[in-house]
């Protein structure tokens, strides 16, 4: 698995977000759902419009909920972007974090969820790094995601 680890300053991303269940892995069938109507509505196209921010492409961001006991945590679509939320989106701040990129390179979704579980199963129990507690991105480029040659990153703060 090819990584690099950077440090990156606070960022702000827009978008939209739903809160899912992560109970029996409701969260691994319903994000894909979330995805499929963002491309129906426009508003994927619309992310990849507003991006002017570093991080190119449109993210998928994991917000666990503090609450450990509810299990739900918030998934937003968005895109690093940069001046005043545009209408009908809302806004997340990023705070600054050294972030491990791993890239991703296969069909959604299914190298996403492999990629996942490797670095939570293989990677981290390997490193010296913990999960910084802030939000975690899927940065998905402009491309055909269902192709096997599709690339991607998923990036998880560490400290």
């Amino acid at each position: 698995m090819n990584y690099k680890i950077i440090e990156k300053e606070s960022f702000k991303v827009v978008g939209v977000k739903r809160e899912f269940s992560c109970v029996n892995g409701q969260n691994q069938v319903m994000i894909p759902k979330m995805w499929e109507d963002v491309h129906v509505d426009g508003t994927n196209d619309l992310l990849f419009q507003l991006n002017n921010g570093e991080i190119k492409g449109v993210l998928g961001v994991c917000v666990d909920n503090p609450d450990s006991q509810s299990q739900l945590m918030d998934y937003w679509i968005a895109t690093d972007y940069t001046g005043d939320t545009p209408e009908g989106l809302l806004e997340l701040d990023i705070p600054a974090s050294k972030w491990g990129v791993f890239e991703v390179h296969g069909a959604m979704p299914v190298a996403m969820h492999h990629a996942w579980k490797h670095i939570f199963s293989e990677w981290f129990p390997s490193s010296h790094y913990e999960h910084a507690g802030i939000p975690n991105l899927e940065v998905y480029t402009n491309g055909d995601p269902s192709s096997p040659e599709y690339y991607s990153e998923i990036w998880i703060p560490l400290k």
